[in-house]
């Protein structure tokens, strides 16, 4: 080979090479959502499943949007045994969500306890009151806050200033009731380590121990508190407004799909401001 091929060959390797570069630095590329374009047209970006599918029109397709929820925590859920018809705050808005997706709404019952595994094997959102945890946002994405309250007490009217206070609760011969599975076992655990804690199976017939005198006090939410006050004479509130602690209220949406979560937050942000929510609050708290 003389010179001047082998320079001509030199030239067109280097053009090669050139190409190949350029087109692995496009293939990375960031879009301007953030993803590449390899992500762009349909691979995964980690926020969907793996073919870039979102829950969102999982359920478009399947015409149900399948809902988790305890039917045993009123205002938010509740399932009647003898009629079997769900009602509460948040059953109203997950029927008007559906609604608004245009599919039907399927209501699986589950425990406070259970809430999680049952989640995630059977449901595409979880309602009812749910709080908002770190250890719950391990396995699963919560949307925008619905609300924000904490834990405070429910005791009988004429116990109020007896348990105002975590030191006045947390005593040897009180006795601290609360529902299994839940938020309100933890913070119970946690603070009434010197108290008796009676672990309850029943939320729905709970504060009825605290009436009949087989427990003193419950701690549970504010927005709980304030419904049952309202609902069962003789137990009242106690400073509902200043809660214990802070704590928020939300819907629970599979972990990784920001495309549903994002459309359920948006639906959440209609709702609010076109008399929605408050439509479906009414019933509950006037």
């Amino acid at each position: 080979m003389n010179s001047t091929r082998l320079v001509a060959a030199i030239f067109a390797a280097s053009l090669l090479s050139l190409a190949g570069c350029t087109q692995a630095q496009e293939a990375e590329t960031p879009t301007a959502s953030g993803a590449s374009s390899a992500d762009a047209k349909g691979g995964s970006t980690g926020s969907t499943g793996p073919d870039g599918a979102s829950r969102l029109d999982a359920v478009k397709e399947s015409g149900k949007l399948k809902v988790c929820t305890t039917g045993d925590y009123r205002p938010f859920t509740y399932l009647d045994p003898k009629s079997e018809a769900w009602s509460g705050i948040d059953i109203d808005l997950a029927k008007d969500l559906a609604e608004r997706l245009d599919v039907e709404p399927e209501f699986i019952q589950t425990s406070w306890s259970e809430l999680m595994p049952d989640f995630l094997e059977n449901c595409d959102i979880a309602v009812g009151g749910v709080s908002i945890s770190t250890e719950r946002a391990e396995q699963a994405f919560f949307t925008d806050a619905t609300l924000t309250e904490g834990k405070t007490p429910i005791t009988r009217c004429e116990d109020v200033s007896k348990y105002d206070t975590i030191e006045e609760i947390n005593r040897p011969g009180v006795k601290a009731i609360t529902p299994l599975g839940g938020t309100n076992e933890v913070f119970a655990d946690e603070n009434y380590p010197k108290a008796e804690i009676i672990r309850f199976k029943d939320n729905n017939t709970i504060f009825d121990e605290i009436l009949q005198g087989r427990a003193d006090v419950m701690t549970t939410d504010a927005s709980e508190t304030k419904w049952v006050a309202h609902e069962k004479k003789g137990l009242c509130a106690v400073h509902p407004d200043k809660p214990f602690n802070f704590s928020q209220k939300a819907f629970m949406v599979p972990r990784g799909d920001v495309v549903f979560q994002e459309y359920v937050n948006q639906w959440l942000n209609f709702a609010k401001h076109d008399g929605t929510y408050a439509a479906a609050e009414k019933p509950w708290f006037g």
